[in-house]
């Protein structure tokens, strides 16, 4: 008996169809029904009736139905802990994160981490927001930081939402007075960052706001980078929405001009935390899912996954 062989027959038992267990499990109906035919040949029993309107039961498939359930609960519970207990060996904290939040929000929370776990070691990847989600999915990272993605196996919880705030050289003519209205915007040349991320926040939320204002920007500059975008504003090439955090040195320094938009809401761009549904959470990432929590003021579902006596290194409760 092998793992797929109890995942079919338990699917199709749930489901009361071969057809609606291979869809659950992105197989073909032929390969639930091979799967279920080989576990009844192992036993030398028939597990289900199989009529036109799908399959049930029989009194063996029955008898047999609670011991399958144990039987993959506890496979799964071993893979988990097999997984956790590779990565947690050496403290290791494994996540991915979407370029902005890595390059201007995470450091800072990840010195915190550090000074609190110096012997953890830190494994980031960092992407687009849907490239986060996906190596959230496949079981690549532990968890991730993106704006918002949506996914039936992930769990997004909300962090905090960063403005996205109108800037421009010291010497623009929006400087000077330090507001405009949309309409205004509109007229001048855009720089706009991260294209290439058909999950970005960032689009959806700028043209929403043109959009409601009844006006279409016009885009010069579509660049990879906030980065690229700050460099190019501050040589007076055009204004650019840019993430508060990305700007908040030059803005100090002066060589960034913020224009506040009249009349026109401001544009949030929201950071979630991913985490896989249902997932068990080894030492290391319980450690920092704590401090998220504490440094955002959010509850974070928390499942530690209990591993080893000696804990000392991470919290465990």
């Amino acid at each position: 008996m092998e793992f797929p062989q109890l995942e079919a027959f338990l699917e199709a038992a749930n489901r009361g169809s071969f057809r609606r267990a291979a869809d659950a499990l992105y197989l073909s109906q032929p390969s639930i029904s091979a799967r279920v035919q080989t576990l009844e040949e192992e036993f030398g029993v028939v597990l289900f009736h199989r009529t036109a309107r799908g399959v049930r039961l029989t009194d063996m498939g029955r008898t047999f139905l609670p011991f399958a359930q144990r039987s993959m609960e506890t496979l799964r519970r071993g893979k988990e802990v097999l997984e956790s207990v590779r990565q947690t060996s050496a403290g290791i904290l494994n996540m991915a994160t979407a370029r902005v939040i890595g390059t201007y929000v995470l450091p800072e929370t990840l010195h915190k981490f550090h000074k609190l776990y110096p012997d953890a070691n830190l494994h980031i990847k960092v992407g687009g927001s849907s490239e986060v989600l996906q190596m959230v999915v496949d079981e690549q990272v532990q968890l991730g930081l993106a704006r918002f993605m949506h996914h039936p196996d992930v769990d997004a919880l909300h962090l905090y939402d960063e403005e996205a705030v109108l800037v421009s050289h010291p010497q623009h003519p929006f400087a000077r007075t330090g507001a405009a209205a949309m309409t205004q915007v509109a007229q001048e040349p855009l720089i706009v960052y991260d294209p290439g991320d058909p999950g970005s926040s960032y689009f959806q939320f700028i043209n929403q706001v043109c959009r409601d204002a009844g006006v279409t920007p016009k885009v010069e500059m579509n660049l990879d980078s906030v980065e690229a975008a700050k460099n190019m504003v501050q040589l007076g090439l055009g204004i650019s929405f840019l993430p508060r955090s990305g700007v908040r040195r030059e803005l100090d320094s002066g060589s960034l001009s913020l224009i506040a938009l009249a009349e026109a809401p401001a544009v949030l761009l929201p950071t979630y935390l991913l985490l896989r549904r249902n997932q068990h959470h080894d030492p290391a990432v319980v450690a920092f899912l704590k401090l998220l929590q504490e440094t955002y003021e959010v509850t974070i579902p928390i499942h530690p996954v209990g591993l080893r006596d000696d804990n000392r290194a991470f919290p465990s409760d």
